[in-house]
């Protein structure tokens, strides 16, 4: 008897899911290609000029760029052993912690207030968005403007508090530096708002009610069962908010453009001054590099810590799912 061929036990794979995994390919192509194209023509050239500073002594006093003399690593040295440059990091990272810390207290504060639909909710969504939108040299020209010690901001504290209230907002170098994180806050804070908002959104229902039908309290429900399931997206918002502070610029630049003295000389503004005011270019390029490592360090130890989390929130799904289930 002749033997039957064997069975194709394989699983088929129809037709619809190879044009559905086709268009995602070309989906995934159409976003990334450009990415790519932009990063090659455009900003790998600049990286190249700026290393290539990072190592040669170069100012426009001294003639042709390609001229310039190879000085190797001295060019780092100097900068890592500047104390102007130290107290610039110390600096940004103050001003971006507050700022950060500030606009997600008050960003999530109001995500917790709006996240249930109730009459009017579009009209709070356009006022709390609305500094978002405004353009940073707006807010700090309109702060100029406000923030004189005799102005319209101190005038009305002191009406409010019923004694006189004049901080030199603009002049005193203690106060600068905070007054130019809570202009960032007020400007920022809707970023916040925005992502905790669809964070708390997206939470699951089931452990929410669950919960209620236990007897949880509203306080216990926040902390016991929103609050953890908000972790990633709570870290994200902190993770972002702080990156971008830490490039901050227009606004300080056009409120005190480093001063009074150096109080809010953070490291934008040194680089820009290093560069473009002393005309040090190859010391400026040397200390975009430094930053833009400490940036990129940051930047990987935040991915790590973001994985640790949605690990841990899909282990705590996972375990909810074994226990709705009657798994031990």
């Amino acid at each position: 008897m002749a033997a039957r061929p064997p069975l194709d036990t394989a699983p088929k794979v129809s037709l619809r899911e190879v044009s559905r995994a086709r268009a995602i390919r070309r989906f995934r192509l159409t976003i990334l290609v450009p990415l790519i194209a932009l990063f090659v023509l455009v900003l790998m050239p600049v990286l190249f000029l700026q290393l290539y500073f990072s190592f040669h002594q170069w100012s426009i006093y001294l003639g042709s760029w390609w001229d310039a003399d190879y000085v190797g690593l001295n060019l780092f040295t100097e900068v890592l052993t500047d104390p102007r440059f130290g107290w610039a990091i110390l600096r940004s990272l103050a001003f971006a912690t507050g700022s950060t810390i500030g606009c997600f207290v008050i960003g999530f504060a109001l995500a917790y207030l709006m996240h249930k639909p109730f009459r009017g909710q579009a009209l709070y969504y356009v006022v709390f968005i609305l500094p978002m939108l405004t353009v940073p040299i707006v807010v700090a020209y309109t702060a100029e403007m406000l923030l004189y010690q005799s102005g319209p901001v101190n005038d009305l504290i002191s009406r409010i508090l019923g004694v006189e209230f004049k901080p030199a907002w603009l002049t005193d170098p203690n106060v600068a530096l905070p007054a130019v994180t809570l202009l960032e806050i007020w400007n920022w804070t809707p970023f916040s708002f925005i992502i905790m908002l669809a964070g708390l959104s997206a939470i699951p229902k089931e452990p929410i009610e669950a919960a209620e039908i236990l007897g949880a309290s509203k306080w216990r429900i926040f902390w016991e069962v929103q609050l953890p399931l908000l972790r990633p997206v709570i870290f994200l918002a902190l993770v972002l908010r702080f990156l971008e502070a830490m490039a901050e610029f227009p606004k300080t630049w056009a409120l005190f453009q480093g001063g009074p003295g150096t109080a809010t000389e953070t490291l934008p503004v040194y680089i820009f001054l290093t560069t473009w005011q002393y005309f040090e270019v190859s010391k400026g390029a040397a200390m975009s590099y430094i930053v833009m490592m400490l940036m990129i360090v940051i930047v990987l130890l935040a991915i790590q810590l973001l994985r640790r989390e949605k690990r841990s929130l899909d282990a705590m799904y996972g375990k909810a799912a074994r226990e709705a289930g009657g798994e031990p």
